[in-house]
């Protein structure tokens, strides 16, 4: 597996861990639809929670959190609008995304919930 490819696997179970030791259930990981994944999604007594998770080295460049662009934020929306059709929820959506930075196990890592309202699809 490429490096990137590890890092990237690495932070998904470090955010997942992050999201259980805040209460939330873990109902998929990596779910896909067609050609669009989640990240995470996830569960709370009130909310669905889509999760896209970032996972960088460092913010030289830019900050994860930037690299959820308005295209990705269509696709996450999209992705989830067939998650609770397809398992035929009643359950209000909200939008997380995770930035990590850094390597295992020095992960540095922000959780920004409602990061983002579901754009018109």
């Amino acid at each position: 597996m490429a490096q990137h490819n590890r890092l990237g696997k690495e932070g998904e179970l470090f955010a997942q861990n992050h999201l259980r030791s805040q209460g939330y259930i873990i109902r998929d990981v990596n779910w896909r639809v067609g050609r669009m994944e989640i990240d995470i999604v996830a569960e709370t007594d009130e909310f669905l929670v889509i999760v896209e998770v970032k996972t960088r080295t460092d913010d030289y460049w830019m900050n994860p959190a930037d690299a959820v662009t308005p295209a990705r934020m269509k696709r996450m929306a999209e992705a989830a609008h067939e998650y609770v059709l397809q398992h035929d929820l009643d359950k209000e959506v909200r939008f997380d995304v995770i930035t990590i930075l850094g390597k295992a196990p020095d992960f540095k890592l922000e959780h920004i919930a409602d990061a983002f309202l579901a754009p018109l699809c």
